[in-house]
C-alpha cells in the first residue's frame, strides 16, 4: 500500500447497525487495525459492575475512571481487552454490561479518558475503528467516515442472533430491542460527544443489505481513496 493508503476510517452508528463485523472485515481486507471502542466502554462498566458502582451515578464514575487500568492488546488479528491485567473480552457482552457501557460512556471523564487511549493508537497506526462518535469527535479528521444505520427491529434481530450464537439464550428478543431504544436514545441525548452523523460522513442504511454487500460498498469508497 502506498503512503496515501497510511488511513484513519470511522464507521458510526446506533447499537446493531453492524459496526464491528463490518469494521473487523475491513481491518483484515485491508490489513490494518481494528479498534473496537465500544469494548472499551464495556469494560469500564464491567469495572463498576463488579464494585457496585452505580453506572449513571458520574461523580462515583469519575474517580473510578481516575486509575483503571484499561489495555487493548492483540493477538494475531484479534484485539483482547485486559481489565487490572485479566482478560475479560468474553466478559463484557451481557445485556447488563451494555446498558452499563451506555451510561458510563455518557459521562465526560470516562470518555476523555478513553478516547486519550483511542487517538494515541491512531496516531501510530492505520486503523479502522468504530463507536459512536469516531468521526465527529475521536478522530475528526480521519480521512473516510461512514454512518451505519438500520431499523430498530433488524437491529435488535442481528444483535439477539449474536446473543444466541455464543450460547447466551436467557435474553429474549424483546429484552434486545429494548436493550437497544434505550442505548438509542442515551446515546444521542448525551451532553458530551453525542451519537451523531459526522456531516462529511456517507451514510449507509444496513436494514437489508447482507454484511457482503455492506463491505463491497464500503469498500468502493476506500479503493477510490487508496488507490
Amino acid at each position: 500500500m502506498s503512503e496515501k493508503a497510511r488511513i484513519s476510517i470511522a464507521i458510526d452508528g446506533p447499537a446493531g447497525a453492524g459496526k464491528s463485523t463490518i469494521a473487523k472485515i475491513l481491518s483484515k481486507t485491508l490489513n490494518i487495525l481494528y479498534l473496537d471502542t465500544g469494548a472499551m466502554y464495556r469494560t469500564v462498566a464491567l469495572k463498576a459492575i463488579r464494585e457496585g458502582i452505580d453506572t449513571s451515578n458520574r461523580e462515583q464514575m469519575s474517580k473510578l475512571v481516575e486509575d483503571i487500568d484499561i489495555k487493548v492488546v492483540y493477538s494475531g488479528d484479534i484485539q483482547h481487552i485486559l481489565l487490572d491485567g485479566e482478560d475479560v473480552t468474553d466478559l463484557i457482552r451481557t445485556p447488563e454490561v451494555s446498558i452499563g457501557a451506555s451510561n458510563v460512556a455518557t459521562v465526560p471523564a470516562v470518555r476523555l479518558k478513553m478516547v486519550e487511549l483511542q487517538r494515541e493508537i491512531a496516531k501510530e497506526n492505520s486503523v479502522v475503528m468504530d463507536g459512536r462518535d469516531i468521526g465527529t469527535y475521536v478522530l475528526p479528521d480521519a480521512k473516510l467516515k461512514f454512518f451505519l444505520t438500520a431499523s430498530i427491529e433488524a437491529r435488535a434481530i442481528r444483535r439477539y442472533n449474536e446473543l444466541l450464537s455464543k450460547g447466551m439464550t436467557q435474553t429474549t428478543l424483546e429484552d434486545v430491542k429494548k436493550d437497544i431504544a434505550y442505548r438509542d436514545k442515551n446515546d444521542s441525548s448525551r451532553e458530551f460527544a453525542p451519537l451523531s452523523k459526522a456531516s462529511d460522513a456517507i451514510e449507509i442504511d444496513t436494514t437489508d443489505m447482507n454484511i457482503d454487500q455492506v463491505v463491497d460498498k464500503i469498500m468502493e469508497y476506500v479503493k477510490a481513496y487508496v488507490y
